[in-house]
């Protein structure tokens, strides 16, 4: 079939410039070109245009002329314009480009299972967090208090980082720079002044790096809480402690519940409780199948833990006598990624009525069968499906996406939460939040580039202490509605882009919430990165100017 060129916009274009003689009353100018929407001061009726002075030292008329400026958006600050609530909304169903990628270049759909074909429910995360705390009091031998701990979801989000030498759980900005209300010791926030004390700057460097690790699937949500309860209780018990240990016992404790089943079994024993039913993902997959596309099920879970999960989410959809391995080309479980791309270990065939492996040597893989372990290398030689024609959806930036990036796949990262931070995002008050600390940026802008750090009078002292303290609390309204103790996954408190933002750029071709999102679009779109975004699509521009 010839293929069919489509460009698909992500949200409504503007091309003119909104101008309401109301709103300038009230002290704001929308402009939209695009996406990108700036906003501007408007004191009395007239938009003022800030520009850097060339002058040395204090120039009282500058300062006077910024208070009047000040005083002005304060007045504005009052009501949200109707200008802001006429801005674009970005979809939270979206898919999001770092990659131009042509659908009608792909020929194959590979998947992961946990947090990409599975939906889980928020319970999920308690019962790894409590599962995890008893194999360390029972088998590592830790304090019987800490099976008093309970799992805080508001507490961690996915992104962080924990440095295992110093113990501390870290929010980084796009270019390795802690986050300042980013960074906690336990469940204790740190101060901008005690993180200078313990890294000298906030800048994370390449040898301080080495001593961080990511914490970046959606399993890291209660290994990231368990880590720091501990580093709590032993502080509040003042017990000796290495970082570095914790961070291991954890880590061990967190894999054991998986590769021991304990966390498999507990979720097929009620599935009600953990698992989301979802006719969508099957549409999608039949979808893809009525296309002729090859789809292949890649995961580190047991055969049996699929299975059971598979048929309880798609029970409900299928008819009689389907069963969804009828949907794959290729079934591999247990494939031990991120391994996988880089090993040479030969495929097993798995026996699903004995639970045993065979030992004949796997060259082809053969209609409703399931296979173990493999590598990448074999994968291709049998399939002898080409790279660019292959894009493989996980949730994991490292495990799933990682090293099919480096192998030339097309990649999709799977991210749940991106659907509730958008819908925050295209809320009036967070769009006004953001409105206001850009305006209160850019006048802290020009304070500094009119007066000298020295030399300063009471009235310049003053202002400068009420910019900070608006600033202050505008970052405080954005980063509360989303997570009162880490802010946006996406997003630092300033609206630059977060660590986890970086590697979802280096790593994943398209990101989106979930798979049955490309039901939005045809299998013969063309997706493009979009001509006005710098780093993440999905984020609308504030400026103040």
């Amino acid at each position: 079939m010839a293929s069919v060129r489509r460009i698909l916009p992500f949200c409504s274009s503007f091309h003119r410039t909104c101008y309401s003689p109301s709103v300038a009353r009230e002290g704001f100018v929308v402009k939209e070109f695009s996406r990108k929407i700036t906003v501007q001061v408007a004191p009395e009726e007239t938009v003022l245009k800030f520009e850097n002075d060339t002058d040395v030292g204090i120039i009282e008329d500058d300062i006077t002329k910024i208070q009047r400026e000040f005083n002005a958006a304060k007045k504005s600050f009052l009501k949200i314009p109707e200008a802001l609530k006429q801005m674009p909304k970005m979809n939270p169903e979206g898919i999001y480009v770092n990659k131009n990628l042509r659908l009608d270049n792909i020929q194959v759909y590979g998947f992961d299972y946990d947090y990409t074909l599975a939906h889980y429910s928020a319970n999920l995360q308690s019962l790894i967090y409590d599962l995890a705390k008893e194999h360390i009091v029972n088998q590592l031998k830790y304090p019987e208090s800490c099976l008093n701990f309970k799992y805080d979801p508001t507490f961690p989000i996915r992104g962080l980082y924990y440095d295992k030498l110093k113990g501390c759980l870290l929010k980084l900005d796009f270019f390795g720079s802690i986050e300042p209300d980013g960074c906690f010791f336990g469940r204790r926030k740190l101060s901008k002044k005690e993180i200078e004390e313990i890294y000298g700057t906030r800048h994370i460097g390449r040898d301080q790096a080495r001593g961080l690790v990511g914490l970046m699937d959606f399993f890291c949500f209660s290994e990231a809480c368990l880590i720091a309860d501990i580093v709590q209780h032993f502080v509040d018990a003042k017990l000796q402690f290495d970082a570095c240990y914790i961070y291991q016992d954890v880590n061990r404790a967190i894999q054991h519940v998986h590769q021991s089943g304990l966390v498999h079994r507990g979720i097929l024993s009620d599935p009600q409780r953990y698992l989301v039913k979802n006719g969508q993902v099957l549409h999608f997959l039949k979808m893809l199948r009525e296309k002729g596309k090859k789809l292949f099920l890649m995961t580190n879970s047991p055969y049996y833990f699929v299975d059971g999960g598979m048929r309880f989410m798609l029970e409900d959809f299928m008819g009689n006598g389907d069963s969804w391995r009828d949907l794959f080309d290729v079934v591999i479980a247990q494939a031990n990624k991120p391994e996988f791309y880089t090993s040479e270990h030969p495929f097993r065939c798995y026996d699903i009525e004995k639970d045993t492996l065979a030992f004949s040597k796997v060259d082809a893989f053969l209609p409703n069968q399931i296979y173990y372990h493999g590598c990448l290398k074999s994968f291709l030689q049998i399939t002898k499906w080409n790279g660019p024609e292959v894009i493989y959806f996980g949730d994991h930036l490292f495990s799933d996406l990682r090293g099919p990036s480096k192998a030339g796949w097309r990649t999709a990262a799977i991210i749940h939460e991106l659907e509730s931070e958008i819908r925050i995002q295209n809320e009036d008050s967070y769009r006004f939040q953001q409105a206001k600390f850009h305006i209160i940026q850019e006048l802290l802008g020009k304070f500094h580039a009119t007066v000298a750090d020295t030399g300063r009078g009471k009235t310049c002292d003053l202002l400068l202490k009420e910019l900070n303290e608006e600033r202050q609390m505008a970052r405080s309204k954005m980063k509360s509605m989303f997570n009162s103790s880490f802010g946006a996954t996406f997003l630092t408190d300033t609206g630059q882009e977060s660590a986890f933002a970086y590697n979802i750029h280096q790593y994943a071709d398209v990101y989106t919430s979930k798979p049955e999102n490309f039901l939005l679009y045809p299998p013969e779109a063309w997706l493009h990165v979009p001509f006005d975004i710098k780093i993440m699509p999905h984020h609308v521009k504030i400026h103040g100017k």
